[in-house]
């Protein structure tokens, strides 16, 4: 038996076989979850390319629903979730892993962000988690789990994350503020705080190549983590073995946050 049969949910982001979200999905089917996807809407209806790359990484776990969502248009997030209380009837967990700035904006400084950028960061990768919850809860009428992934770059400065810490700040706020709301319907909320992975959207960051070095030099475990490792700390948050856990931010990045200064014998070469 796994830890998630029986148990009904969404995954909202995954791209390809390289992001995070599509490690969580692996740990979920491997666990027996029911599983639902959406996926970024095509521009060319004739050319559905999104769709296709996303059903070709998630048709062989036969899911029960795959749909288009833009989450900066609400008729989207209604036709998902009216899909998914078709489909489903009821769901058990939410995972949200939709983060997205300008690329212009993300590679300048935070003083220069255009306010159309900005505004497009946060609707993206904040305001999306609060229109998720507020769709979601609705379908969770036995309580159930939402986890949304966040980086260190909201706590700390990280140089080149930029606008995106800004919004990762701002969504684990978001996070905290959830729980408290949705906790009287025994519906948790939490964020991952993953150490830095090669994924398309990492590989936008200035320097990412320097931070990976840095993880191996400076974190206790003295090593990056992986995709698998952050996906069986998403098991146990959407799984009843965190049934007590709610608006927690959960780093999974060998424990390098926990470091104020670099340790005497590292090497960045």
């Amino acid at each position: 038996m796994g830890m998630m049969d029986g148990k009904k949910g969404l995954v909202l982001g995954v791209v390809n076989d390289y992001s995070i979200a599509w490690a969580i999905t692996e740990e979920l089917h491997k666990q027996g979850a029911q599983l639902g996807f959406t996926h970024l809407p095509d521009k060319d209806p004739a050319s559905p390319k999104m769709e296709r790359r996303v059903r070709k990484l998630v048709d062989p776990l036969n899911p029960v629903m795959v749909c288009p969502c833009d989450v900066q248009k609400d008729e989207d997030l209604d036709a998902a979730f009216a899909m998914a209380a078709e489909k489903f009837g009821t769901l058990d967990f939410v995972v949200h892993s939709i983060a997205y700035a300008p690329i212009d904006d993300l590679k300048g400084p935070v003083y220069a962000v255009s306010r159309e950028g900005f505004k497009t960061s946060m609707d993206i990768s904040v305001y999306s988690l609060m229109a998720v919850c507020h769709r979601a809860k609705n379908l969770m009428t036995n309580g159930g789990s939402i986890i949304t992934l966040t980086y260190l770059g909201g706590e700390k400065v990280i140089p080149g994350y930029n606008v995106m810490g800004l919004c990762k700040a701002a969504l684990e706020t978001s996070v905290e503020y959830l729980a408290h709301e949705l906790g009287p319907q025994k519906i948790r909320v939490n964020a991952l705080s993953a150490g830095p992975i090669k994924t398309l959207s990492s590989s936008a960051v200035k320097d990412i190549d320097k931070t990976f070095k840095l993880y191996e030099a400076f974190a206790p475990l003295r090593r990056n983590v992986d995709g698998p490792e952050v996906a069986k700390s998403a098991l146990y948050l959407l799984s009843d073995l965190s049934s007590g856990v709610t608006g927690e931010n959960l780093h999974v990045d060998s424990g390098y946050h926990v470091m104020g200064a670099p340790v005497p014998d590292a090497k960045l070469d």
